[in-house]
């Protein structure tokens, strides 16, 4: 099914007039015409809704528009979405011209900002370690309404997207270890597991999160020696019951760490991404300390990082040697197996897009849910986010004021 520049039966009007009222449906519903751009950030393989999330949608009534190659390096042909009820467009500039809702994975580019009309919705990763201010400016500007994956959070404090994310990106992140623990890629050449009469890989990870968990699992079942640290002693109790003391738990702090990380052939930096920005808990002397041909992994380098020698890298170019160690910072790890990764983000996005068909406005749509609500950060030209505001220099309004004031 292709796109040439209109809409064959679409009975409702695209274009400047303001979300709220050129959506409105007899029914009091918003008629939604959701855009599925093609990720455009570097290394970004993984597409926001798989076909059959796209079916799902169809079939209760949301339009789909999906750029045309969207799902490609997932491995989802055009004809696949066209098959499931999507509109294959030729370019972004008719997706965003023709769209109300945008979800997409990667926080937008400049390039792709730009393209933005004015009130339409975005549902995507924020990245708060990189987000700059002329970013949400311009979504002020537009009256962008502005849903983060790092925000979307359920009534029992629960981060159902970063936590899906997260379980890939701790299974990946002892993947990863074991790869550059190799002799060939300038490892220590250890065996994470070890063999019978040769000792194991000793991995520390630091935040007894979801990260932590699945990175623990992982590492244990390969045979390797693991140990935990976090700050909060509570998180480090479940942790001991969940493997049944297989495992070493000990409170973050500087002398530990430090302590740990001279006998670690690994350290995985996995801290929880509700403290939002995350600031570098092991110094860059403690890294020197680490053994030669010892490797980083830093998780957390997306909202900010957890290790003071850690720097941006990219699947392409995954890794950088300092002090001896092997740093690998790479922020959209789950890009790694996009397949699975789409897979899972769908899974966990569909119940909050069926919630944008539920009411007769965008206002509407945050009073009555509670997670989009939390998960917005951009609404009516002003940041609802703090830490977003913190950052960027700008200021913030609560967004329960601004819903109340209409």
């Amino acid at each position: 099914m292709g796109y040439s520049g209109g809409f064959e039966g679409i009975d409702y009007d695209l274009g400047i007039k303001t979300l709220e009222r050129w959506l409105i449906k007899s029914d009091k519903k918003i008629n939604i015409a959701l855009g599925i751009p093609k990720e455009r950030a570097i290394d970004e393989r993984r597409v926001a809704l798989c076909p059959a999330g796209v079916k799902i949608l169809s079939e209760n009534g949301v339009r789909i528009l999906v750029e045309k190659n969207a799902g490609s390096a997932s491995n989802f042909s055009d004809d696949e979405y066209a098959e499931a009820g999507a509109y294959i467009t030729e370019s972004p500039e008719l997706l965003y011209e023709n769209a109300n809702v945008i979800v997409k994975v990667s926080p937008p580019l400049p390039q792709e900002a730009a393209l933005f009309k004015h009130n339409q919705m975005l549902i995507s990763a924020v990245h708060l370690g990189s987000v700059k201010k002329s970013f949400v400016r311009t979504f002020l500007e537009k009256n962008i309404t502005a849903l983060g994956f790092e925000f979307i959070e359920t009534r029992d404090g629960e981060l159902p997207i970063v936590r899906t994310l997260s379980e890939i990106a701790g299974s990946l992140a002892i993947q990863t270890a074991a790869k550059y623990l190799e002799t060939g890629y300038g490892g220590r050449g250890i065996l994470l597991g070890g063999i019978a009469g040769v000792p194991p890989a000793h991995i520390t990870i630091i935040g007894a999160g979801t990260v932590g968990l699945f990175a623990a699992q992982d590492a244990l079942g390969l045979g390797a020696q693991v140990t935990v640290i976090d700050r909060e002693i509570n998180r480090l109790r479940r942790f001991e019951a969940f493997f049944n003391r297989h495992i070493v738990t000990a409170i973050a702090n500087e002398h530990y760490i430090a302590e740990v990380a001279r006998i670690s052939d690994v350290m995985i930096g996995a801290l929880s991404p509700k403290q939002k920005l995350i600031k570098p808990i092991v110094s860059e002397e403690v890294i020197t300390s680490m053994r030669f041909g010892s490797v980083v992994i830093d998780v957390s380098i997306d909202q900010g990082a957890c290790f003071a020698t850690s720097r941006h890298t990219t699947h392409s170019n995954p890794i950088f040697v300092k002090h001896g160690v092997t740093h690998y910072c790479v922020p959209n790890i789950p890009s790694a197996v996009a397949r699975t990764a789409s897979f899972a983000l769908t899974n966990t996005l569909l119940p909050f897009l069926m919630k944008l068909t539920r009411h007769e406005t965008i206002t509407e749509i945050l009073w009555n849910s509670h997670s989009l609500r939390k998960g917005t950060y951009t609404f009516k030209g002003y940041v609802t986010q703090k830490s977003v505001a913190e950052i960027t220099g700008l200021s913030s309004r609560e967004i329960d004021m601004l819903l109340a004031t209409g």
